[in-house]
């Protein structure tokens, strides 16, 4: 038997403060920053391949049309009064030290070259203003700290304006893109997705290969045929998951809980090999074009297949793009059954599940297990699930209840709308980042140090692919391991019993009643 390290309750001890303001370090991470996109990264996305010459004008240019196209932009960028509220909230602020990584500073870098050639102070008084002209080494300190945000949004919850770094940081993103000094993470990325259809660069084949090879493991397990399959047209339900399910740990278990939901619910499904991916990386550069031609491509999947839902799998920037763009960007979604969510994610759907008492949730499967729950910020603050208000809360935090006995929530302001970010969201997922992803990460890690300590917790379970990917990667720094990190519906797939499951003991007991398994001078 597999030894279980279960981490004992500690009562009554000094934690870390997981919102403690640091000593300032002022360019303690300048040199913090994404690799550049190649020519051919750039080009794939329709951006100029290396920065341009007449970049300064381009980019100013860029800037006009942005904040004359959002209303919100322009906001934004005029209406900070330099309070003070935010200036805490950011979790590499807290993990860096740095005062530009403060939402303030961060949006300054963008508001003191509006303020330079769009408003009337700025471009006959700039010193009154703070108002700085746009240089190569503006430009290149906009690429070291808007690639220090992850677009998380907490910091906009505590701005009494409302004023969102999020999209500054977009703005930012997109306008750099523009003059071709574009980060090749981001933009690598949506090329594979236009060519290939999920952020892999996966083919038909190997995808197919992929879930053959899942089913055989769940048969193996339980003893039941689930099935997983792709492009079957006809299908109810086509799903929509990010490309870690089919690689990688514990994604793949995430994955597999949605096939046993499926199944046991009587579900006809599909994926597409088109259009597997349900990540959105243009929201990540800001990028309205390129976010709209990955969601086409679903759009497409879908009527091509001829599916009445879509439901989207554990991925938190998706799931902001899909509940708030998809229809705007690909729709109108008239073609599916409009008796149900349009999209659906699939927490909702396996919690619909649960209500009805359609599945039967063993909970004692997980009782190896001591979980807390991270909400993830694009979930938390940019999106719902349910019909009521803060179902993206409660309905995740349902099914864990319903799934296992030990589940203990952190503190009260390091989550739900409060929530800290993984620290590795936003497009910055990449490993010349490490030492930031790091440092991003000290908050909600103190946060799980703290729910450890006082109630022994050993895991904690998401329904985001990069804060899954993000926490593996992070936690053996604080102390955890790499699988501490589990997916909602892989706690789903360890707790449900399906019809006609062979459970531990079963073979046994069959073959003892044979009076093929054991000696009989034994019995």
């Amino acid at each position: 038997m597999v030894e279980l390290k279960i981490r004992q309750p500690v009562k009554q001890q000094d934690h870390p403060d997981p919102a403690e303001i640091p000593p300032l370090a002022f360019g303690a991470m300048a040199d913090s920053k994404p690799y550049p996109a190649k020519v051919e990264h750039q080009k794939a996305i329709g951006f100029p391949g290396e920065l341009v010459d007449d970049w300064k004008e381009r980019a100013i240019d860029k800037l006009g049309e942005l904040v004359s196209q959002s209303r919100g932009l322009r906001v934004y960028l005029d209406t900070c009064v330099k309070c003070g509220a935010c200036t805490d909230k950011c979790h590499y602020f807290l993990g860096t030290g740095d005062p530009n990584n403060m939402p303030v500073a961060r949006q300054d870098l963008l508001r003191k070259v509006y303020r330079r050639y769009f408003t009337f102070a700025g471009k006959y008084f700039p010193w009154l203003v703070g108002a700085e002209d746009l240089t190569e080494e503006v430009l290149d300190e906009w690429y070291t700290y808007f690639h220090q945000c992850s677009q998380c949004r907490r910091c906009s919850v505590y701005c009494p304006y409302g004023i969102d770094t999020a999209e500054v940081s977009m703005a930012a993103r997109e306008i750099m893109d523009s003059v071709g000094k574009g980060q090749k993470y981001c933009n690598e990325i949506i090329g594979k997705v236009h060519k290939f259809g999920n952020n892999l660069g996966l083919q038909e084949k190997a995808h197919r290969a992929t879930l053959e090879d899942l089913e055989e493991d769940i048969e193996d397990e339980t003893g039941v045929a689930v099935r997983l399959p792709l492009d079957e047209k006809g299908a109810d339900i086509l799903l929509v998951t990010p490309s870690a399910d089919f690689f990688a740990e514990p994604h793949i278990d995430g994955l597999i809980g949605y096939a046993k939901v499926f199944h046991q619910a009587g579900a006809s499904w599909t994926i597409s090999s088109y259009a597997s991916e349900a990540a959105n990386f243009g929201l990540f550069i800001g990028s309205q074009e390129n976010m709209r031609k990955m969601a086409l491509r679903i759009h497409k999947a879908a009527k091509q297949l001829k599916v009445k839902r879509i439901i989207f799998g554990e991925c938190g920037h998706a799931w902001r793009a899909a509940y708030n763009f998809m229809n705007t960007l690909a729709g109108p979604f008239d073609f599916l059954d409009q008796r149900y969510p349009i999209p659906q994610h699939i927490c909702e759907y396996t919690y619909d599940l649960i209500q009805k008492g359609a599945l039967n949730l063993d909970k004692s499967q997980n009782d190896h297990i001591r979980l807390t729950f991270h909400d993830s910020c694009n979930i938390s603050r940019a999106s719902r699930m349910g019909d009521k208000p803060g179902g993206q809360f409660e309905i995740p935090r349902a099914i864990l209840r319903a799934s296992c006995n030990h589940f203990y929530d952190m503190p009260e302001d390091t989550i739900r709308e409060a929530t800290f970010c993984c620290g590795g969201g936003g497009g910055l997922l990449t490993d010349e980042l490490m030492d930031l992803r790091k440092k991003g990460a000290q908050p909600r890690m103190r946060a799980l140090q703290q729910v450890a300590d006082e109630h022994g917790v050993t895991h904690m379970a998401a329904i985001c692919a990069i804060c899954k990917t993000q926490f593996a990667k992070v936690m053996p720094e604080y102390g955890f391991e790499m699988d501490n990190i589990v997916s909602v519906h892989q706690m789903v797939s360890n707790a449900i019993i399906l019809d006609g499951q062979i459970m531990d003991g079963d073979e046994t007991e069959e073959t003892d009643s044979s009076g093929n398994g054991a000696d009989a001078g034994e019995m």
